[in-house]
């Protein structure tokens, strides 16, 4: 059991909409946070089919329970015609719901209501750092921060069992994509260039087809929170600064195992760049579960001077190095975006076993970033 951050802040007399990839873990901290529950799971064929036939019963089945609260209704996506009953029910009787799914996507396809703000918006994420005790990086690093997968022994087995049966399978029969094969193609393509600037035209090349149908496939990852963009950092620059957008999946193992990766040993190039998607992940639940939502984007000049992240108003610059000692020769991108940018902190974060202070740019053990992280102290 991992004691999870996502607790819903702000949202203590609201209704709410929790979304997530499959096996974040939704169903286990709804259970966990929300014991008293009247529960819906609309992946059980029983309740499924008794509210396809029988809509009313939600509706007749809440006001008879009020006393279970809040009520949830899982994977709401599968029926969103429930949602009218759900506003009925929060306007004239107050009640308060949990509706969680693992994409909105269908929801916003379809035109179905969405209770028109009357349901925060949360998302759950991977497992990250302080959820995990006793945190193994490499084993992160190898398995991936889905709990099952990070949990398992050997994790390849079940990873590529969610691949086929959800990124393959569901996803496609949501999208109404018409050609699997292409749709693979590009899933391997896009692990290919995970954490690299997007380049829609040599993607569409190499899966032989347009650009555009490249885009729309891209939109269905981030719509159904498979993957997101890292936007470059373009805020007044005098240096020319290159202007694509970077890709990452949601997950370590995902990409691990779409590029068929091997075991991840430290030292290694694929390392580094396994641990910096990691810290990635770190960064972006921490901006949503503290409800900063504070931007994150890299910066890149066209004579490849680049920082990995950047936070906020530029208020922090951040450079994952996987070294176990930072010089000189790794402060370059931090050092030019400072004669640019007035930067609060420069933080370079690394395998070095002590902090150091490199000027004004500060050296932090990857452990000790992630402390401060998770303590507000970075941002």
């Amino acid at each position: 059991m991992y004691n999870r951050k996502q607790i819903f802040t702000g949202a203590e007399n609201e209704s709410i909409f929790l979304w997530g990839a499959r096996q974040t873990g939704k169903s286990t901290l709804l259970k966990t946070l929300f014991s008293n529950a009247l529960t819906f799971d609309l992946l059980l064929s029983r309740v499924y089919n008794n509210l396809v036939k029988n809509p009313d019963d939600l509706r007749e089945l809440v006001l008879a329970n009020r006393d279970k609260s809040p009520v949830i209704i899982d994977e709401i996506q599968r029926l969103p015609n429930l949602l009218n009953d759900v506003q009925w029910l929060i306007v004239n009787y107050n009640v308060k719901f949990v509706l969680s799914g693992s994409s909105p996507r269908k929801i916003i396809r379809s035109g179905a209501n969405l209770l028109g703000g009357r349901a925060l918006r949360y998302e759950l994420y991977p497992l990250i750092y302080p959820e995990i005790p006793d945190f193994d990086l490499s084993k992160a690093l190898n398995n991936g921060l889905l709990p099952r997968h990070y949990d398992s022994s050997s994790p390849r087995k079940i990873i590529a069992s969610y691949i086929g049966n959800y990124l393959r399978d569901e996803i496609v029969a949501e999208a109404k994509i018409r050609d699997v094969g292409i749709f693979s193609n590009f899933l391997d393509a896009v692990a290919f260039s995970n954490g690299e600037m997007v380049n829609y035209t040599n993607i569409a090349t190499d899966c032989g087809v347009s650009a555009t149908t490249v885009k729309e496939y891209f939109q269905i990852l981030v719509d159904t929170l498979l993957g997101r963009y890292l936007p470059s950092f373009q805020k007044k620059p005098k240096r020319k600064v290159i202007m694509a957008p970077k890709f990452y999946l949601f997950d370590i193992g995902i990409a691990n195992y779409l590029l068929n990766r091997g075991k991840i040993e430290q030292g290694s190039e694929l390392f580094g760049k396994v641990f910096e998607h990691f810290i990635y992940q770190e960064i972006y639940a921490h901006s949503r579960y503290s409800n900063k939502e504070y931007s994150i984007c890299y910066w890149r000049t066209t004579s490849q001077l680049e920082v990995d992240f950047i936070l906020g108003d530029h208020e922090v610059a951040i450079e994952v190095k996987s070294t176990d000692h930072v010089d000189h020769r790794h402060l370059k991108g931090l050092l030019a975006f400072s004669e640019e940018y007035k930067v609060q902190k420069s933080i370079v974060v690394s395998n070095d076993p002590l902090t150091r202070l490199i000027g004004n740019i500060l050296v932090l053990p990857w452990q000790l970033f992630l402390e401060r992280l998770w303590a507000e102290e970075i941002i």
